[in-house]
């Protein structure tokens, strides 16, 4: 049985974030894919102000398979990890192009044979590409979130993962991924939280708790 106070959760939260999208700047598949891969342990901002000239010069797949690892690596340097990041991205290169004819395969089991793409990537790809949910995104903000909600105790994100799939409805798997990323980043702040503005507060076990 679910619990009524999830539901409410997830329904509070879909009126506030009805539509949620992901700030990663993109205009195709190619585009969403590599800017996921880069945006590990760096802010979105930080992601969009190096992709316009990254896809510049390796505008997709192919480029990108054939390319330079030194090249690619200056070309994101201003990304955390960008050393291993860069050799992750022409190796996802490479397996795009040998095993799935230059296009991103739509199935988990797939996605996530590519290089550099995780369950959290997978995750965040299909929901937003193809509108699939076969999980749930946890981020930083997921897991701080989820944890003052009381939602879980669990640190590691698979396991964050594992419990919200266990609390929550699949039907809203989808936008409570992306509501509860833009929540952490806006109002569920992990410094001075805005739970004065939260829509969350009533329910919420640490409103006006955190500092």
């Amino acid at each position: 049985m679910v619990d009524s106070r999830i539901l409410q959760i997830a329904e509070l939260l879909k009126k506030e974030y009805p539509n949620p999208k992901t700030e990663l700047i993109h205009k195709n598949e190619y585009q969403l894919a590599v800017a996921v891969m880069l945006s590990a342990q760096t802010t979105d901002k930080k992601v969009n102000q190096i992709t316009p000239a990254f896809f510049s010069k390796y505008p997709n797949w192919e480029s990108l398979a054939n390319a330079n690892l030194t090249e690619v690596q200056n070309a994101i340097h201003g990304v955390n990890f960008h050393l291993g990041k860069a050799d992750r991205l022409i190796k996802a290169g490479k397996v795009v192009e040998a095993l799935y004819g230059g296009e991103l395969p739509k199935h988990f089991e797939d996605l996530i044979k590519i290089p550099g793409i995780a369950r959290k990537s997978c995750n965040v790809i299909m929901q937003e590409l193809w509108g699939i949910a076969e999980g749930i995104v946890v981020d930083t903000h997921v897991t701080r979130v989820s944890q003052r909600l009381g939602l879980t105790t669990n640190t590691d994100p698979v396991k964050i993962e594992r419990d919200l799939m266990s609390l929550l409805p699949k039907e809203y798997w989808r936008n409570f991924s992306g509501a509860v990323v833009l929540h952490g980043r806006y109002i569920c702040t992990a410094r001075k939280p805005k739970c004065e503005k939260c829509v969350l507060n009533k329910i919420c076990p640490s409103a006006f708790k955190c500092d």
